[in-house]
């Protein structure tokens, strides 16, 4: 007995009625009830959603930009949710009525725009006045426990589409304010820079100022000492003053009786020039009688030594030499010096008889000025008394301006202190004004100043600053095809455990014969194959023509299909046959196991710990994974392990097959009458 031969005789048992061949008929319907239908119900359901009523209530007031625009956002976030279909909008006057259809059903959800919707989202111009804008959603999970998420997704989209829209409006005005604070700051810039120069310009008067002060200093200095020297000198002229008056008295008092002195004095003189004159006559009638004498004398002793030299008594020698010795005796000696004394005297006695003259003179004329010179001498008296007094007042004013210089001294000693602070300051200040305007500058090309084209993009990064582009490797058309890898899958494995129900895993009447364990274990899985290949075409041609599910590679996921068909009724007819009828219990656990562990709907790794043990070793979860790839188009690579290991579990039912074969060839009390009818 072949193999096929085995099963077509356990085909033709099945199908020898009417109602085997309608269990037959509805066995290869089961996957496609599952699977096809629950997919069609869930193939787009986002994409029906404007058929749920919602409500939305707007009570925006309104409100005004500070550049005058005036904005109703709630009426444009109404406007644009009723225009966009979304959801089956209606426009409600009330938050009560809104509330109150939600609660009986008539709306799935209502949105409340609030009063202040518009004023709120325009606070953010004032920072001390930003207020958040809050939009209402209320739901009933009563009337869908997911429309709650779908709700929350669409509110988000609200939230973003709006905070975006007044986010631009914001950061326009902000990036306006930065132009004005920009265009503020380089006019600070230019102030400052000529603050800078006119600081320069200060710092160079307050160094000619600090040369001045100095100079002024040494000069107060100078002038200090100059005025003590002055004081000094005002004192001395004070005592000789006060001298000079008492010596001009006691002058005055002594020459009271000059005129009469000097008239005196004139009269003696005139006469003593009178006497000297006479007595200078009478001295050069001396002298010439002298002249005369001295002559007779030299005649006569002429005469006697020429008698004698005649009467040769002397010789002409002697007679010379005795007149040379008689010339140089006493009596020529004295009439000599007689003769030179007179006329020593006659010009003494002339220069006395000029001199008297000329004092008689002066005296005369003294005389005759002396009453002058008395009245002179009273006046200059009288102003050395004024001299005297004038002298005292300066002293003492010249003591106040000594205490001034002293005090100016000072001053100009603070007036240089100062102005060497003040150097010091101003030159600060040039160096602070001239660091403030680089920094301003350097603050203002920091500013940014966007023109109209650069705001409007600024604004619209500000407000939406990341862009995200979905880069997808390998996509889901829509949620059905994003569920169809899971659901297909399982709905094989449903179709494969439901044959098992009304299909025996092994022949008896195989059992009782001679045909090799492997044979019967073969021909009883594949009635099973047969079926469950039926089950799976069918399957793939309602989703692929019916629903539309347009995999990236149809042929390799039909062909994924069909050996995931034949590994899982291996599997689940060797587990059977094995187990008889607990296998059946069996099945369902693993059903149950790979429902949770596959990462059908959620990913597998965010399951317990202990099922990601259930997700290594059981078919589903890698099938599962298979076809997302077969289907969006990802990396065939993971499909040869994934290949490999279904025909290992369709090795490993084959064995279970076997096994129960080689176990149920021996009949036994348990074989006839089992604790559990199948």
């Amino acid at each position: 007995m072949t193999v096929f031969r085995l099963a077509l005789s356990e085909l033709k048992r099945m199908t020898g009625g009417i109602l085997p061949k309608l269990t037959i008929v509805a066995m290869v319907m089961v996957p496609l009830l599952y699977g096809a239908v629950y997919l069609y119900a869930n193939w787009d359901p986002y994409g029906n959603l404007d058929q749920l009523k919602a409500a939305v209530v707007v009570q925006d007031e309104g409100a005004v930009s500070k550049d005058g625009k005036e904005l109703h956002v709630g009426q444009d976030v109404a406007k644009n949710l009723v225009e966009g279909h979304k959801f089956n909008w209606q426009l409600v006057t009330s938050p009560q009525e809104a509330n109150d259809g939600v609660k009986s059903g008539e709306f799935a959800f209502a949105l409340t725009i609030p009063q202040d919707f518009s004023a709120n989202l325009v606070s953010p111009e004032n920072f001390d006045s930003a207020t958040q804008a809050i939009m209402s959603v209320t739901t009933n999970d009563a009337n869908n426990y997911l429309l709650t998420s779908i709700v929350d997704k669409v509110a988000t989209q609200v939230h973003a589409s709006v905070a975006q829209q007044v986010g631009e409006q914001t950061a326009n005005s902000l990036l306006t304010g930065y132009g004005t604070i920009h265009s503020q700051l380089v006019k600070a810039a230019d102030g400052a820079q000529q603050l800078a120069e006119g600081a320069a310009t200060l710092d160079k008067a307050v160094a000619t100022l600090k040369t001045g002060t100095a100079e002024l200093l040494a000069g107060a200095n100078g002038l200090v000492a100059g005025q003590k020297k002055l004081v000094a000198g005002t004192t001395e002229l004070q005592t000789g003053a006060a001298a000079l008056d008492k010596g001009l008295g006691e002058l005055e008092t002594k020459t009271s009786n000059l005129p009469a002195d000097t008239q005196k004095l004139s009269a003696g003189a005139a006469a003593v020039s009178e006497g000297n004159t006479a007595l200078n006559t009478k001295v050069q009638s001396a002298i010439g009688t002298a002249e005369k004498l001295d002559d007779a004398a030299t005649a006569a002793i002429n005469d006697k030594l020429a008698q004698a030299v005649a009467d040769g008594v002397l010789t002409k020698e002697q007679a010379a030499k005795l007149r040379t010795a008689l010339e140089s005796s006493a009596t020529s000696t004295s009439v000599t010096d007689l003769k030179k004394q007179l006329t020593t005297d006659a010009a003494d006695i002339q220069k006395l008889a000029d001199g008297s003259s000329a004092v008689a003179d002066g005296a005369a004329k003294l005389a005759g000025a002396t009453p002058a010179l008395s009245a002179a001498i009273g006046q200059a008296h009288g102003g050395a008394g004024k001299l005297s007094s004038g002298a005292t007042t300066l002293a003492q004013g010249q003591l106040s301006a000594q205490d001034g210089a002293a005090q100016l001294a000072a001053g100009a000693k603070k007036l240089d202190t100062g102005a060497g602070d003040l150097a010091a300051g101003s030159s600060k200040l040039a160096a602070g004004a001239s660091e403030l305007s680089t920094q301003l500058r350097n603050g203002a090309g920091s500013v940014p100043d966007p023109n109209d084209k650069e705001k409007e993009n600024a604004a619209g990064v500000i407000a939406d600053p990341i862009r995200v582009n979905s880069v997808s490797q390998a996509q889901a058309a829509n949620y059905g095809a994003g569920l169809a890898p899971f659901f297909l899958v399982l709905a094989l494995w449903i179709g494969a455990f439901m044959l098992v129900q009304v299909m025996r895993p092994l022949t008896v009447r195989a059992l009782a014969s001679n045909a090799p364990s492997w044979k019967i274990a073969v021909g009883g899985w594949l009635p099973f194959a047969t079926v469950a290949t039926v089950q799976a075409l069918l399957l793939y041609a309602v989703v692929y023509f019916g629903l539309g599910l347009a995999p990236s590679h149809p042929w390799l996921t039909l062909g994924l299909l069909l050996l995931a068909s034949l590994a899982f009724t291996a599997l689940i007819q060797g587990i059977v046959a094995l187990l008889g009828t607990p296998g059946k219990f069996v099945v369902l656990i693993l059903l149950v196991l790979q429902l949770v562990s596959s990462g059908g709907t959620f990913p597998w790794q965010t399951t317990p710990e202990p099922l990601h043990i259930m997700h290594q070793i059981l078919p589903m979860g890698h099938v599962v994974e298979g076809m997302r790839h077969l289907i969006y188009g990802a990396e065939l690579a993971p499909l040869v392990p994934i290949t490999l290991g279904l025909l290992g579990y369709m090795a490993l039912g084959f064995f279970f097959a076997w096994a129960a074969v080689h176990k149920k060839k021996t009949w036994t009390l348990k074989t006839l009458m089992p604790e559990i009818e199948a």
